[in-house]
């Protein structure tokens, strides 16, 4: 445009961040931006830092506030940085008593200078930083004040070991945790940013000592009622710092976990004792004080195996492996200590049931212990961005600890509905994990809550999960699938009918039961090759497939009238009881025939029979097939014949609905015309 003095110009973006165009940036202009004709970032650096040296308070407070939106600007940040502009703010805080808005904008603008990396925060002087410090241990001072400064330092604290020191001396975890109770959702979120970079920055002991200080300070009750609860919803930036804050917590266990058991240390020694004593104090102690040295060590060896320790001369060799180390025999000492009633039924129950299939309770509560930490990454470093915490965790002390015990029960349960032995122990333990994990997916909000749903979530469930989630891996649930499927299904049952009537075709030998219920004389039933008789008649012991001529007796198909079963069937009305009797029930069936509706009964060998029978029967009646083995076939057959049909598929998406039909093109007229060839 030909403008004279043209350096002292520059575009800038209308909208948004409204940044500066250079010779860097140029080409990420879109089409359609809007940019407008300003000032140079020089120009404006030079005007800005003569402007908040004004002794006029409405020029120097519009010149921060300027300052403040610009600093975002990489290029006039530089510029103003390198007028020494840093220096001027670094004396506005330090030289002067505002609290208010002034002060506020020069904070903001030091915040977004920092931002740009150009100085490290170690210049920072000791007297700019106590400033800093104070405007967060005063009561009367801006909100938005105190927001900023605990921005400030909450960036200072990761850069050095020598500001870490100097904030935690000068900020007392007190005052953080009065910043915390205030209901200005803002400042509250500051003040947990900064409480989470001083424990991420602090030294293992420095770090336990701050936790005990912390739950001394019920601040995991303030947090689970003021912040989880808060009529406010929690968002991500305050999810993240609870996430830490959980993970901080949980890694206190880390150095237990990763510590194998010393045997020659006596405190641990008596920990893994009063295990043993608190199960069977009553009736090992008032007996073995009459006992022998090796008499005793035999006795304590016997003991130490029904609690499930698998050394059990020497059980400390168990808990030898590093992780779960300690943390195992700390959690089996609090459940024995705890709820020393459970502890005492999951032993005992143990100890009392037949070999192999007793659940041992030290080689689980071991295995559990490294679970738990697995999914609760005990010892693993903090994620940047995750967010995932468990507000359960906020609403119970010792949360560690008291998962376990929850858990450890659940094994036991696990372990009965399984029927398990020692050899299916993994497998337990997996279904166990699944469990866990399942349910911590939830995200229950209290530990009972979290019981209750584990509990519910059985190995029946577990099952039907995974057969759910694996028939959704094959994509056997997507809708042209489950069409494909309807539309195979008549075609398989043809297939399950015609196997059924070569089955009766080739016959079977059944029993006769008399009124007595002896099991004495066998018959023999087959259907003719032409479908259309029923042939049967007795047969010697030792004949297993007699030919068609050798069967007397004779019912045309035609005149069967209709199939009975169990209850209904004439040879199982008479009064009976007893296991036999039920066992018959399963089994029987009759046939109705003639106009007279005579009875051909049947009592089958196996279940299986009975349903082949049954289904074949029912086929030459004209009926649906009902047995329970119909429906097994059919989803075998169904399954093979898909997988199959699918095979071409493999990796492919299958979409819920069909592609749509193009329209048919303008010049289809192809079609001959048989009209005139007859002409």
């Amino acid at each position: 445009w030909s403008l004279p003095n043209a350096e002292r110009y520059a575009l800038q973006y209308a909208d948004g961040r409204q940044t500066y165009i250079t010779e860097s940036n140029r080409g990420e202009i879109k089409n359609g931006s809007i940019l407008r004709l300003t000032t140079s970032p020089d120009q404006e650096a030079e005007r800005l830092y003569s402007g908040i040296q004004s002794n006029n308070s409405d020029v120097k407070t519009d010149s921060l506030k300027k300052l403040a939106s610009l600093s975002q600007d990489v290029t006039f940040a530089q510029e103003f940085i390198n007028r020494n502009g840093l220096k001027q703010i670094f004396y506005i805080v330090e030289e002067g008593n505002d609290t208010g808005e002034m002060l506020a904008h020069t904070l903001k603008a030091f915040m977004e200078l920092m931002e740009h990396d150009f100085v490290s925060w170690e210049t920072l002087s000791a007297a700019f930083i106590k400033k800093i410090v104070s405007y967060v241990n005063m009561n009367v001072v801006d909100a938005s004040v105190q927001q900023l400064s605990l921005s400030i330092l909450e960036n200072m604290v990761p850069t050095s070991r020598l500001l870490f020191e100097l904030v935690r001396k000068e900020v007392t975890l007190d005052r953080l945790l009065t910043h915390l109770q205030v209901t200005n959702a803002q400042l509250q979120l500051k003040a947990m940013a900064l409480l989470i970079a001083l424990l991420l920055a602090a030294t293992d002991a420095e770090r336990r000592d701050m936790m005990d200080y912390l739950r001394e300070k019920n601040i995991r009750q303030f947090i689970h009622k003021n912040i989880i609860h808060s009529s406010e919803p929690l968002g991500d930036e305050m999810a993240h710092y609870l996430y830490v804050l959980q993970s901080v917590s949980l890694n206190l266990c880390e150095r237990r976990m990763r510590t194998s058991m010393d045997p020659y240390s006596q405190e641990q020694r008596e920990l893994l004792q009063s295990l043993r004593q608190t199960a069977f104090e009553s009736e090992s102690e008032a007996s073995a004080s009459n006992f022998s040295t090796e008499r005793r060590r035999s006795l304590c060896a016997k003991e130490f195996r029904k609690l499930g320790f698998m050394n059990n001369s020497n059980p400390a060799e168990d808990l030898r492996r590093a992780p779960p180390g300690l943390l195992a025999l700390d959690n089996m000492v609090y459940f024995s200590r705890h709820t020393p009633n459970a502890y005492s039924r999951f032993v005992l129950e143990n100890s009392s049931r037949e070999d192999k299939h007793e659940c041992p309770f030290a080689r689980s509560s071991i295995q559990l212990t490294l679970i738990l930490c697995e999914i609760l990454h005990v010892g693993e470093p903090c994620s940047e961005t995750a967010q995932a915490f468990y507000p359960m965790f906020f609403g119970q002390d010792h949360f560690f600890e008291e998962l376990f015990c929850i858990c450890i029960q659940l094994v036991n349960k696990t372990w009965k509905e399984m029927r398990a032995t020692q050899e299916d122990f993994d497998k337990v333990l997996q279904v166990v994990r699944e469990q866990i994990t399942r349910t911590l997916s939830l995200k229950p909000t209290s530990l009972e809550l979290f019981k209750t749903r584990v509990n519910a979530l059985n190995y029946s469930e577990i099952l039907k999960l995974r057969q759910t989630e694996r028939l959704h891996q094959e994509e056997t649930l997507a809708v042209p699938v489950l069409e494909l499927r309807e539309r195979l299904k008549p075609e398989l049952l043809e297939l399950i009918r015609q196997q059924r009537l070569l089955h009766l075709c080739e016959g079977t030998l059944f029993r006769k039961i008399s009124s007595r219920r002896r099991q004495d004389k066998l018959w023999y039933c087959r259907l003719s090759p032409n479908h259309k008789v029923l042939h049967y008649g007795d047969v010697e012991e030792g004949v297993h497939s007699p030919p068609i001529e050798s069967l007397p007796e004779k019912i045309p198909v035609a005149d069967m009238k209709m199939l009975l079963v169990g209850k209904e069937c004439p040879h199982t009305k008479e009064k009976s009881s007893g296991k036999q009797n039920k066992d018959v029930l399963e089994l029987a069936f009759s046939i109705v025939y003639d106009v007279e509706e005579y009875c051909l009964n049947f009592i089958a060998p196996t279940r299986y029979e009975f349903c082949l029978w049954t289904d074949g029967l029912n086929v030459l009646l004209g009926k649906e097939m009902t047995s329970e083995r119909t429906q097994t076939d059919l989803d075998v057959l169904l399954s093979m014949e898909l997988k199959l049909r699918l095979l071409d598929l493999e990796n492919i998406s299958i979409p819920d609905t069909p592609p749509p039909i193009p329209k048919p093109p303008s010049n289809l007229n192809f079609c001959y015309d048989f009209r005139h060839a007859e002409q």
